[in-house]
């Protein structure tokens, strides 16, 4: 790790107030050069009043600004080193020169996400709660706060260290076997009882892998394709869903070519609605390519909403079925202050009557999508997946200890079962950082973080 004393930025420029934080062995030595106080004896978590000034040694100094600074000593920092934050005012002039200065006295600008990378090194956090960091700067609803809080206080990070511990169990018992392969009939370990416990290990994997799906999906806001005939009412509902006039509409056949998409939030959690080009046959080339986009969009939503306004034929009802075959289908009868409020039992699925122009049914289709989702009720201790390194490290933990689980049924050596589980415990020490080693992949991990986090 560079031991610089780094300082940067840590909220968004234009607001009334800004802070700076600073971070290094020399932090508070540095500060003490442009703050009229001196704060190398300062005890820590303590605020300071006092001004910003070009420079302390030099008589009548100019004043920069009035500010309030917060101490914090080594190791009971973010960082784990001396660190301080200073709330300037927020003009663009203020927070440049202070930075301007802090830099001149030795400090250097930091490089974005240093500040968890430092917390990461120095031992504060592991490498899944630096990116869980990450992931609640950027969530946008309640839904993705509480996975990131839930990863942040290291409930992801428990459950990793008491699989690990169950494994290095498995392990010991193994490898005592091989520390004593001159008595070939000897056997520490119970073949049935390390089955027992890999499959339940392999459980708990197998159950993280799969979370992913839905994780993922909150993540990225759950995709919800609103699909129908022309002129049934689809830009309508959209825009009764958003509240607002998204999508044009029109009574004209086949206004909308194109995938139009915006998001709204259900109890808490994202939802990314695409309205379509009407399904209908056509000649005009270009409607034509906007209802190959409305399948496309079929296939990658998890939700489909069936828009319709009168009983669909066999033929359209086949089709819609095929299309929408493993997603989750509500089928919407749209119109129902004008037409006829006939219940069709199609499909199975989910049957709601609405209309869209005067908002009637909307909160009970909301809901009705809401629980389409699936969304699992978290409590303080769950853990769900949803970063993409944690995904694929799972799954490669699975496919080793799947191979661990063949092998005991199999009956093959101990020398083999315990290379599988070793790879099964160095997969998982990667997702919490026991593992990671090169620059390379830590650059890859904090390269997207903000400059002054």
């Amino acid at each position: 790790m560079n031991n610089d004393t780094i300082c940067a930025l840590a909220t968004a420029p234009g607001g009334a107030l800004g802070i700076i934080r600073i971070s290094g062995a020399q932090a508070l030595e540095i500060l003490s050069r442009i703050f009229t106080k001196d704060l190398t004896t300062a005890q820590a978590n303590t605020i300071h009043y006092g001004h910003i000034v070009e420079c302390v040694a030099i008589s009548s100094p100019q004043i920069i600004d009035e500010v309030l600074v917060s101490v914090f000593r080594a190791p009971h920092s973010y960082t784990g080193e001396d660190s301080a934050e200073i709330c300037c005012h927020g003009s663009r002039y203020i927070l440049n020169k202070v930075l301007e200065l802090l830099c001149q006295q030795g400090c250097r600008m930091a490089n974005p996400g240093e500040y968890t990378q430092r917390a990461y090194l120095n031992g504060k956090i592991d490498l899944s709660q630096a990116e869980a960091v990450a992931d609640l700067i950027a969530s946008s609803n309640k839904a993705t706060h509480d996975i990131a809080m839930s990863q942040l206080r290291g409930h992801f990070s428990s459950l990793l260290a008491q699989l690990r511990e169950q494994l290095l169990k498995l392990t010991s018992l193994l490898e005592l076997e091989l520390d004593f392969s001159d008595h070939e009939d000897l056997e520490f370990a119970d073949r049935s009882e390390l089955l027992s416990l890999a499959n339940k290990i392999d459980k708990h994997i197998t159950n993280l892998v799969h979370s992913f799906d839905i994780g993922n999906a909150i993540k990225q806001g759950i995709p919800v394709a609103i699909i129908g005939k022309t002129n049934v009412g689809k830009s309508t509902l959209l825009n009764a869903l958003l509240k607002d006039e998204r999508a044009i509409v029109s009574d004209v056949h086949g206004t909308t070519r194109d995938t139009i998409e915006d998001v709204m939030e259900i109890h808490g959690v994202q939802f990314r609605f695409i309205d379509t080009a009407g399904i209908r046959q056509t000649t005009d080339q270009v409607e034509q390519i906007g209802i190959e986009r409305t399948f496309q969009a079929i296939q990658k939503a998890r939700i489909v909403l069936w828009l319709i306004d009168e009983k669909p034929t066999t033929e359209e009802i086949n089709k819609i079925s095929k299309q929408t075959e493993n997603k989750k289908l509500i089928i919407i009868r749209n119109k129902i202050d004008k037409l006829d409020n006939n219940s069709y039992n199609l499909l199975n699925s989910p049957h709601l009557a609405i209309s869209a122009k005067f908002g009637t049914g909307i909160n009970e289709l909301e809901q009705a999508i809401y629980d389409a989702a699936d969304i699992p009720t978290l409590s303080d201790s769950d853990v769900i997946v949803i970063n993409a390194r944690h995904y694929d490290a799972l799954t490669r933990a699975h496919q080793s200890l799947t191979r661990v689980i063949s092998g005991l049924q199999q009956g093959i050596s101990g020398d083999l079962l315990s290379e599988d589980l070793r790879d099964v415990l160095d997969i998982l020490s990667e997702i919490t950082g026991g593992q990671i080693t090169t620059n390379e992949v830590l650059g890859n991990i904090f390269k997207n973080f903000c400059v002054g986090k």
